[in-house]
């Protein structure tokens, strides 16, 4: 099951909010138990969640490992002695996983520290509301909700914002006065003030621990992959492999070749042209000895109006999520299986960067000759010109970085404006920051958010690529390692030559949703329309209804997408109407 929780600050170390045991009954109500008290925190828990104590210092919610993929099931690594600092660094240094750690500081006041883990794939989710004196931090905002410690209130400022940056986490939420600890950050508890970054990502693509050459990345890249798909099937015991055909979800198939865990490959297939992967999906489903699951995506799952579910805090399930979701959910009960694995945040990770950055990394990092290499790999990879690429390269030589994230301010009423709030952590590179390797954590900052849009009918969903071994490794990788031969993923592939079929190995190219997406969008467009101008969205004067009118009534072009900003729009008017 999934970690649900809520850690409540008590001015004495004790829930001792208006009501003192009433509140306790209405958390017993909701199926959640004490577990401890660490400071001025009271930690209830569901049965299903794991928590490791760490005697005199604190509790660790969730998973942890140590680096070798052995699952942690005591407090003796850990130095109980040290600072905060100093243990919160020995927990990022020399093991990883999905967990929150409470750690009591020292120092009179009993004083807590919250530390979110670094991996982008965010297991163990942590909103919060904290002053000086109260507060909570929990896995999902219907608990404090529901025990009345909380008044659900949609904050329509964040909401204007998230209609120009859709797909950005800052830490923001969708209710008044609810944030939400990001990954790699930690909070002191009960200030209230603003979370660090404790954990950074920019520090892997130093020059000093940087791999030197490709057979060194390979080793490194394959032994993170395999150790944390295999401590993760461990874990689970019995997984439903959600197979895209892809690259990137077939070397988590490879590697949970021989981990003992019971494997139920699923793959859906689309009524529509170019989607159907159940080739490629079939190859991996026989490595593994299983049959293979095959899901029908019906046009009919295609809805934009329906249930959304508390968590996630923020717009973040569309259209297509749904179908998917739904699909996926109804396979796993059908498998019995305990959780879902993926690959997602697969081509923010292996570095699939669609731009010339690697060929300007190796200029900086190597010089003229290792440029004009990575420019060959590159014009090789996209099918252009070297002229083509080395002018792309040369004008990114000369300019600046640009804005980590655009604002899309399409169908937004004009009087709009998104307010000021912080941007995600990981996009304030140092000095230095070769562009590729910014490029690629702003990406990966971006993978958090997949979190919100994946619930699988209260299963754990796994993303392994995105675990924090992994994301080390490959960041310690050159950016034009990864382009090496004129492939995509280069490392990748070669660390899985021996364990991927040589169709999927040598693949370029993947199946797409986007004519089921087009034939939704046609049949459903005018349905869409009425729902975004007879919501709040609309009501609260957000929308440009004319330029939505206008758009709506024209057909388009063969090959346009932007009909997929419809879909977008009618992802938030769901989760406020659902919410408000």
């Amino acid at each position: 099951m999934t970690c649900d929780y809520i850690a409540h600050v008590g001015p004495d170390g004790r829930a001792q909010l208006d009501g003192g045991s009433e509140l306790e009954a209405r958390i017993s109500e909701l199926g959640l138990t004490r577990r401890c008290i660490i400071g001025r925190l009271t930690l209830h828990t569901s049965p299903g969640t794991p928590t490791l104590p760490i005697p005199g210092r604190g509790v660790l919610i969730g998973h942890v490992f140590t680096r070798d993929g052995s699952l942690v099931t005591s407090s003796g690594g850990f130095p109980l002695e040290a600072s905060t600092a100093t243990l919160c660094h020995h927990l990022l240094d020399n093991f990883w996983g999905e967990y929150l750690f409470l750690c009591v500081a020292e120092g009179e006041g009993g004083q807590v520290v919250a530390m979110r883990d670094p991996s982008p794939s965010a297991g163990v989710p942590c909103l919060y509301r904290l002053n000086a004196t109260t507060g909570f931090l929990t896995s999902h905002a219907s608990i404090p909700h529901s025990l009345g410690l909380f008044p659900l209130c949609i904050d329509w400022d964040f909401i204007a914002h998230n209609l120009q940056h859709p797909h950005v986490k800052n830490g923001q939420t969708g209710f008044v006065g609810l944030r939400e600890l990001l990954p790699g950050c930690a909070i002191d508890i009960p200030s209230g003030g603003a979370s660090r970054l404790i954990w950074q990502p920019w520090n892997y693509a130093e020059p000093g621990r940087r791999h030197r050459d490709q057979p060194q990345a390979i080793d490194d890249v394959r032994r993170a992959i395999t150790t944390s798909v295999s401590a993760w099937a461990r874990v689970d015991r019995a997984v439903l492999l959600e197979l895209s055909g892809g690259l990137d979800s077939s070397i988590v198939g490879a590697s949970l070749q021989g981990s003992g865990a019971d494997v139920t490959c699923c793959t859906l297939v689309p009524p529509v042209p170019g989607a159907d992967e159940r080739n490629y999906a079939q190859q991996i489903a026989d490595s593994l000895g299983v049959e293979l699951q095959t899901v029908p995506l019906p046009f009919e799952s295609a809805i934009f109006d329906f249930a959304a579910p508390w968590q996630p805090a923020v717009p973040r399930i569309g259209l297509l999520q749904h179908a998917v979701n739904g699909a996926m959910a109804e396979a796993g009960r059908r498998g019995s299986v305990r959780s879902h694995f993926s690959g997602g945040g697969g081509d923010s990770v292996l570095c699939y960067l669609q731009t010339v950055a690697p060929a300007v990394d190796a200029y900086l990092e190597r010089g003229p000759g290792a440029a004009m290499a990575t420019i060959r790999d590159l014009a090789h990879l996209h099918q252009t010109t070297l002229w083509n690429v080395a002018l792309l390269t040369l004008r990114k030589l000369r300019r600046g970085p640009r804005a980590p994230y655009v604002a899309d301010r399409s169908f937004v009423a004009a009087h709009v404006r998104a307010d000021d709030y912080p941007p995600h952590p990981w996009t304030e590179a140092p000095a230095g920051t070769l562009p590729g390797d910014r490029e690629r954590i702003i990406e990966l900052a971006g993978c958090q958010a997949f979190r919100d849009a994946v619930p699988r009918g209260g299963l754990p969903f796994r993303m392994p690529l995105l675990s924090q071994p992994v994301v080390e490794a490959c960041l310690r990788t050159p950016t034009w390692m990864w382009v090496e031969g004129g492939m995509n993923r280069a490392v990748a592939r070669s660390a899985f030559a021996d364990r991927l079929p040589p169709d999927i190995l040598h693949r370029r190219s993947k199946g797409t949703y986007m004519s089921y997406l087009g034939v939704a969008y046609r049949d459903r467009k005018w349905e869409m329309r009425d729902y975004l101008l007879s919501g709040g969205l609309h009501a609260h004067g957000l929308l440009d209804a004319l330029q939505l009118d206008q758009f709506i009534a024209r057909d388009l072009p063969p090959r346009d997408r932007s009909f997929t900003r419809i879909f977008e729009l009618c992802m938030i008017e769901n989760w406020v109407r659902h919410h408000a």
